[in-house]
């Protein structure tokens, strides 16, 4: 996904932090103050990557995404209509590219011949082998579903967004989101019951979510 010819914005982190609101932040961008790229990122990568690493199950694939998400931003921030709502623009930005890229990887797996491709760095928050293994699986069989079914099932049961929030993220109706969810529950269901650990697994960590 990474594009050597793009510059990182990991040179962009250092500075000092600037105590303004979204709108003045805003206004900075399309004004391409100096500081302005920097402070963006300090403020909203936290919420990019999480949400992508949660997505994609690889920080490494994160963190390339997230550059890409606030070259994105860089690049459209003049077509906000509302400064005030720079996080709510930056998030879009980030659903957008997430399909794009979850959309890429199924045609690539279409058209490879190759084994599929080990998720490196899956979940650095679980220490345990056996369970990152499970996780491991689980995200094997969110690689098989379309982006949209995938992307509708991470925001409701990992990022726990109401369906309307997901709606609003993902410019589809609320009923469309339904629609993918239900075919996205159905066909992991049918898959986890093959997979006993994977489900008690996935009790553990999104029990208690909304379906």
């Amino acid at each position: 996904m990474s594009n050597p010819a793009r510059p990182s914005l990991a040179l962009v982190v250092a500075g000092t932090r600037r105590e303004v609101s979204d709108a003045e932040l805003a206004r900075a961008l399309v004004e391409k103050d100096t500081w302005a790229a920097a402070e963006a990122w300090h403020r909203f990568a936290p919420m990019v990557l999480t949400t992508a690493e949660r997505a994609l199950g690889s920080k490494s694939d994160a963190e390339d995404l997230a550059q890409e998400v606030f070259v994105r931003v860089l690049r459209n921030v003049m077509t906000l209509r509302h400064p005030a709502s720079l996080r709510s623009f930056v998030y879009s930005i980030t659903i957008r590219t997430l399909k794009s890229e979850l959309r890429y990887r199924r045609v690539k797996a279409w058209l490879s011949f190759g084994p599929t491709e080990t998720l490196a760095e899956l979940d650095h928050s679980t220490p345990d082998l056996e369970a990152r293994e499970l996780l491991q699986k689980f995200y094997a069989m969110l690689d098989r579903l379309s982006a949209r079914d995938r992307l509708a099932f991470v925001l409701r049961r990992v990022e726990c967004m109401t369906v309307e929030e997901i709606a609003a993220a993902m410019e589809l109706s609320p009923s469309t989101v339904k629609r993918s969810l239900a075919h996205a529950s159905a066909r992991l269901a049918r898959w986890i019951e093959s997979a006993p650990a994977v489900a008690e697994l996935l009790d553990g960590r999104l029990g208690g979510r909304g379906a």
